[in-house]
């Protein structure tokens, strides 16, 4: 009884968390502030309503470069800046639409509100 009753309750305790719920976790854990589509209106970006978006806010974006580096050190990831957008429109809690301002943007890369 006692090994049924634990995963219950933290499966229990997963639900109560309602901010990631309420985001979605494929949102809260994997999207979030990626780039998720280039279309003809602008690029679709992972970041909404509930995290602050606004339209006029500037998002710096980033590329994650990988290096293999020689085999007795570890590989290494590096987040290289490659422009900036800025947000147009606020599609729902979770995307915007915003405009490359600065840069060659790829879908997949990150992006992160500028703090001034």
């Amino acid at each position: 009884m006692k090994k049924i009753f634990a995963p219950l309750l933290i499966g229990a305790a997963l639900l109560a968390a309602t901010p990631v719920v309420a985001q979605g976790i494929g949102h809260t854990l994997f999207m979030r502030g990626h780039v998720v589509a280039m279309e003809p209106a602008g690029l679709v970006v992972c970041v909404g309503r509930s995290d602050g978006a606004q339209p006029g806010q500037v998002l710096e974006v980033y590329r994650v470069e990988y290096r293999h580096n020689h085999k007795s050190n570890p590989p290494s990831y590096n987040r290289i800046k490659v422009g900036t957008v800025t947000i147009t429109e606020i599609i729902d809690d979770h995307f915007a639409r915003a405009q490359v301002t600065e840069g060659k943007l790829k879908k997949h890369d990150i992006v992160e509100l500028r703090k001034d």
